[in-house]
């Protein structure tokens, strides 16, 4: 949902601080006056409401959620201010999350770009002799109207873009590229896909595996970083010098830092380039009841500064491969529908792609701002001061 911050009787732009219960009572008031939600604790699902989601079910394991923002996005779908739900065990990651987000606001928000959404199955089919693989190849394509309507007749929302073929030794991969809708998609494509494959099996007589581990499904690769699993966003924001000064530091530290870990993330045969895109993605991922095994390949991200303006900084991240969703899965239970809701993605026509963005925009601000505290020199002593207990 928007932010209406000149509504909020509260008179700030950031979240109220503190530690005692009624610093948490203040922030969600915070919240209810500026959005017009009420982020009290939701109800405990049913035990009914968990099928599909968890098995031999005893209990709750609580994580804290804390809130951050607002984030300004002018995007593809996601337009407007956010205040965003948190969940994280790891101290000071809020109050670097909310800095960069204060940086965000004095330059007028972020801009964001939604450029892809596919999310694929690799089965692996057997040939006896590589003097097969040419006739499998044509059969496939030959009938390929014929597997797409089977595939599609097991779901209401998915469609097949198509299907790709990968040749290797006696193996013939069919990567199925889906377009998933709402949903996140992991289990969609793989129903549509096996049903697919059982017909290719019957009419040619060639086994298969239903996932060959081609689509690199929960483990980084450099297939996620080119072509990604669910969706694929960029963020852009333009830092003036007086906002660098702002975060402790300039143009000319950020770009030398930023040189050295080019190169050391060559030197270690690294995916991507960034600092920690895991943390704001994880932390994101369970407020919203995603499925966070995702972020093992999502957090393949590149993030750059280049110069811009008058010793100023334009800033980019690229999120290549984001498996997010706002139907099924854990977005079923209470409190993550209550959180979809809190940002107006708990329905619409594109509202996974909406949420997508409002997720990539929150973490490069975590990404930024963690980027000058390292450049500045206060990275330490901020997990000093507000990463452990004694002291925070």
């Amino acid at each position: 949902m928007s932010l209406d911050i000149a509504a909020s009787s509260t008179n700030s732009t950031k979240p109220p601080g503190g530690f005692r219960e009624k610093d948490t009572l203040r922030r969600l008031r915070w919240i209810e006056r500026a959005t017009g939600q009420n982020l009290e604790d939701a109800p405990t699902p049913e035990p009914e409401q968990l099928r599909g989601i968890i098995e031999n079910h005893v209990g709750y394991m609580p994580i804290p959620m804390a809130v951050t923002g607002p984030v300004q996005i002018q995007g593809t779908y996601a337009q407007g201010e956010f205040v965003l739900p948190v969940c994280t065990l790891e101290g000071t990651l809020v109050l670097s999350m909310t800095r960069g987000l204060l940086a965000f606001a004095q330059t007028g928000g972020c801009r964001t770009v939604h450029l892809r959404q596919e999310l694929s199955r690799s089965p692996g089919f057997v040939m006896e002799s590589v003097d097969q693989i040419r006739d499998f190849l044509d059969w496939v394509t030959k009938h390929e109207p014929q597997i797409r309507a089977i595939a599609e007749s097991t779901t209401r929302h998915g469609k097949l873009l198509r299907i790709e073929t990968i040749p290797l030794q006696q193996f013939v991969i069919l990567d199925f590229v889906y377009d998933t809708g709402n949903a996140a998609g992991q289990n969609m494509v793989t129903i549509a896909t096996d049903a697919a494959c059982r017909f290719i099996e019957q009419e040619t007589g060639r086994r298969f595996y239903l996932e060959s581990g081609y689509n690199s499904d929960k483990k980084p690769s450099r297939r996620n970083f080119s072509d990604g699993r669910g969706h694929a966003v960029v963020v852009e924001i333009d830092f003036p010098a007086h906002v660098l000064e702002y975060l402790g530091t300039s143009a000319e530290s950020i770009l030398e830092f930023q040189n050295m870990a080019q190169v050391t993330s060559h030197a270690m045969g690294g995916l991507g380039t960034n600092l920690h895109a895991a943390n704001g993605l994880t932390a994101l991922y369970l407020a919203f009841g995603q499925d966070t095994a995702c972020v093992s390949e999502n957090a393949v991200a590149i993030s750059q500064a280049f110069p811009f303006g008058d010793a100023g900084l334009r800033c980019r991240m690229t999120f290549p491969s984001m498996t997010v969703g706002t139907v099924g899965g854990g977005t079923r239970l209470p409190a993550a529908r209550r959180n979809l809701e809190l940002v107006g993605c708990a329905e619409g026509p594109y509202a996974s792609r909406k949420l997508a963005e409002i997720i990539a925009a929150a973490s490069a601000a975590l990404e930024f701002s963690l980027l000058a505290a390292v450049v500045s020199g206060t990275f330490a002593k901020a997990h000093a001061t507000y990463g452990r207990a004694r002291n925070s």
